[in-house]
């Protein structure tokens, strides 16, 4: 079993709030837009990470992630992108791909809007975890955290840190 802690668009921005969840994960992941490496670096002194690069990040981000990271974990194939989309309104750079080779667990962020959603017609759970940075249009930050055990994503969990002002 693993406890993930998920997070997207920090934007630059990582506090005590986000570091205690942190703590608490067996891994990090960060759907993109992470805006500077020292988010990244903080969070690597802690547990181990994995992440997509955003549209807003730059060359030393780009370079240390990937547009779209595949992985499997535990017997869960997860798929995580920055902009990608969700069920019926997928982006249509993956749209093909998705359809003929579905992850169970489909990853983005870029919107900073918090949705979890199953796609029947596919049959995998999409996740973005909205925004856990200052930056944006958001009004509350938010962060998911869930287990994943064998083949089973269980105990999800919405994080809601605080209203942005």
């Amino acid at each position: 079993m693993k406890k993930i802690l998920l997070l997207s668009d920090t934007h630059s921005f990582i506090d005590k709030q986000i570091l205690k969840f942190v703590k608490q994960a067996d891994e990090v992941w960060h759907a993109g837009d992470i805006g500077s490496i020292e988010v990244i670096d903080i969070i690597k002194k802690l547990k181990p990470i994995r992440a997509v690069f955003g549209n807003i990040d730059n060359a030393s981000i780009r370079s240390e992630f990937p547009l779209d990271n595949k992985f499997t974990i535990e017997n869960v194939s997860v798929w995580m992108t920055h902009i990608g989309g969700y069920p019926n309104k997928y982006d249509k750079r993956i749209k093909d791909e998705i359809s003929t080779n579905p992850p169970q667990l489909f990853i983005s962020g870029h919107s900073h809007i918090l949705k979890v959603m199953f796609d029947k017609k596919l049959h995998l759970l999409h996740m973005n975890p909205g925004a856990a940075g200052k930056h944006g249009f958001h009004k509350i930050r938010t962060m998911l955290r869930f287990e994943i055990n064998g083949e089973k994503v269980t105990n999800l969990e919405v994080i809601e840190l605080e209203q942005r002002k």
